[in-house]
């Protein structure tokens, strides 16, 4: 019986370790202060994705699949979040009239009210924990590098 032996793993330089764990810490770090300064409005992160999201389509709507894919969340953890912002009257869902097996999120005024209400503190907390944190050469590479995380394919 022949086997093969697993490639070597690639470990990661000294360099290499160090900006991975940098970019472990500050996001968990950055995700803890926003979360934090949206509770001031009742809402988490990923709430406030999904009514900046739907506050940018047209009619203020989604299929939720579609919707789903917007924030990169699945759909069964869309559809918990979608079920208590509906509670709170934040957005409501509707069936599609063409397609019945289709579910539109729509953001209601109430839901868009609030996204007004916590944009202003919302995007300060951003400034304050990441733009003003570093300079605009540093920026602009971040998100080069993060376009270039989303693009990688897999299998």
């Amino acid at each position: 019986m022949t086997t093969t032996a697993p490639p070597a793993a690639r470990w990661l330089t000294h360099d290499q370790q160090r900006a991975w764990r940098a970019y472990l810490l500050g996001s968990a770090v950055l995700s803890e202060r926003l979360d934090a300064q949206l509770r001031d409005h009742g809402l988490d992160l990923a709430e406030y994705e999904i009514l900046v999201t739907l506050s940018e389509a047209a009619d203020r709507q989604l299929r939720m699949a579609e919707l789903a894919d917007a924030v990169h969340q699945s759909r069964s953890r869309l559809t918990h979040t979608v079920t208590r912002m509906e509670k709170r009257g934040l957005i409501e869902r509707t069936t599609c009239p063409v397609d019945r097996r289709g579910v539109w999120a729509n953001l209601t005024d109430a839901g868009y009210r609030l996204l007004e209400e916590a944009a202003p503190s919302h995007v300060e907390c951003v400034r304050r924990n990441f733009v003003d944190a570093i300079d605009d050469e540093t920026l602009a590479a971040v998100g080069r590098a993060f376009h270039a995380v989303v693009e990688v394919p897999q299998d």
